[in-house]
């Protein structure tokens, strides 16, 4: 026994010591799309700490680089899923496509019941308190899937309840789950799910528009209540602490869901009414009100899962002409969006598979949607939208270093995913899986 770990201690002694990761990494000689400015046909990109040091055309290697040889590949910023709930200690998600109003990310089961809500005061189904950034795990499987299909940034939300929690910007890589947050202040997501009958209240869309406005007339009562107080403590009770109101005052924006016209008109009035600014997310009949989108300088997030006919439907079954209208249309949403100078960008809605998000964007693009705008709605307009766009989503010189290099154009199903950079941090994915017969034959 001794001879054996003399033997290995020697084994240890002799073996060359790790080699130090680089200080610097250069693509060269690849073409860039930088999606800020002009697309560099051959160019070179220069990471370093986890940010792009320099990029451009003449831009020169350091000697202390890794050298990566672009000859034939594509440069991309990473890209980013507008809407989502990737890295967050949240159960699996159920994905619903159908009976969830403006169409947001996968939510996970139900809360546990509790006591029955007899009004407003008992604040039902508020959480605004939570944070998306105090709930990242590294255990999420979708972190490595995501980032393998060259997705290197989420903005992810808690998504149960009316108000369901303040979302982070987080990156999909990190040692630990606080070097993934970019902004742990991505705003408060909202929806109009009702507790249903039994549930107390709020049990219809009518009680949870009534309870969302009256939570922001308890909150503007809060804050003038403790403002006052702090001018004038003495003499003066204090006022309860309330983490429900505190979430919501703490809110930078607020996501409301919008699908159809009528939901659009109603949440932009909504918006308006709380005097907050706000995201609509849904929108796949928003080629229907883009003059309105427009006009009251709106922004939204597009859900790139596309209504599709029911699969375990009855196949003999006549569908409506609206069904079949709305099926037909919804792609058209990003070109009329783009058209109108509409600011979007896309979330996924629970689509998993790279073949499943491609097909996607091409009947967008196949529906009129450029694909400069495709990328940039998956990019550097995701990134704006949230007001991170001084560090991501775009390939400049003091941006974080999240990066796609492929070969190929980047949403065809061949094209080959060769790296993915997120803080500089370099990924090789493994090959997709290939799809199911019954997927690859529809």
């Amino acid at each position: 026994m001794k001879t054996r770990r003399l033997l290995v201690a020697l084994a240890l002694l002799a073996a060359p010591l790790a080699a130090e990761p680089p200080s610097a990494v250069a693509i060269r000689n690849a073409r860039i799309i930088t999606v800020s400015g002009a697309t560099l046909d051959r160019g070179s990109v220069v990471l370093r700490n986890g940010l792009i040091e320099s990029v451009g055309a003449s831009t020169s290697i350091p000697a202390d680089a890794w050298v990566v040889e672009g000859e034939g590949l594509t440069v991309y910023p990473g890209l980013i899923d507008a809407l989502s709930t990737v890295g967050l200690n949240t159960p699996t998600p159920t994905i619903q496509t159908t009976g969830r109003r403006g169409g947001g990310p996968p939510t996970g089961d139900p809360a546990p019941a509790g006591p029955v809500s007899r009004g407003p005061e008992d604040r039902p189904l508020n959480t605004s308190y939570l944070l998306a950034a105090d709930q990242i795990t590294l255990a999420d499987r979708r972190i490595e899937s995501y980032r393998n299909m060259g997705f290197t940034s989420a903005v992810s939300f808690p998504t149960r309840g009316i108000f369901a929690g303040q979302g982070a910007v987080i990156n999909l890589s990190g040692q630990r789950p606080s070097a993934m947050v970019i902004d742990p202040s991505a705003g408060l997501y909202l929806t109009m799910r009702p507790n249903g009958f039994g549930g107390g209240f709020p049990n219809s869309l009518m009680g949870v528009i009534a309870y969302i406005r009256q939570i922001y007339l308890d909150a503007g009562q809060y804050k003038e209540a403790k403002a006052i107080y702090a001018a004038h403590p003495a003499g003066n009770k204090r006022p309860e602490y309330d983490k429900t109101l505190e979430g919501v005052l703490a809110a930078t924006r607020i996501l409301l869901p919008a699908q159809n016209p009528k939901e659009i008109h109603r949440m932009l009035r909504f918006a308006t009414e709380l005097k907050q600014k706000a995201l609509l997310y849904g929108l796949q009949e928003g080629f229907l009100a883009t003059d309105v989108l427009k006009a009251r300088n709106a922004a939204v997030l597009l859900n790139l899962r596309w209504p599709e006919r029911a699969r375990d439907g009855d196949p003999e079954a006549v569908e409506s002409m609206r069904a079949l209208e709305f099926r037909d249309k919804a792609p058209t949403t990003a070109a009329a969006l783009a058209k109108a100078g509409v600011p979007f960008a896309f979330y996924l809605g629970g689509l998993e598979r790279a073949s499943e998000i491609n097909a996607a964007i091409r009947k967008a693009m196949a529906a009129g949607l450029t694909e400069a705008d495709a990328i940039k709605a998956l990019t550097l307009s995701a990134a704006r939208l949230f007001g991170v766009d001084d560090r991501l989503g775009s390939i400049e010189p003091g941006k974080i270093a999240n990066l796609v290099v492929t070969k190929g154009p980047l949403f065809e199903d061949r094209t080959e995913m060769k790296y993915v950079f997120v803080d500089g941090v370099k990924y090789e994915p493994a090959p997709a899986p290939a799809a199911p017969a019954s997927e690859a034959t529809r």
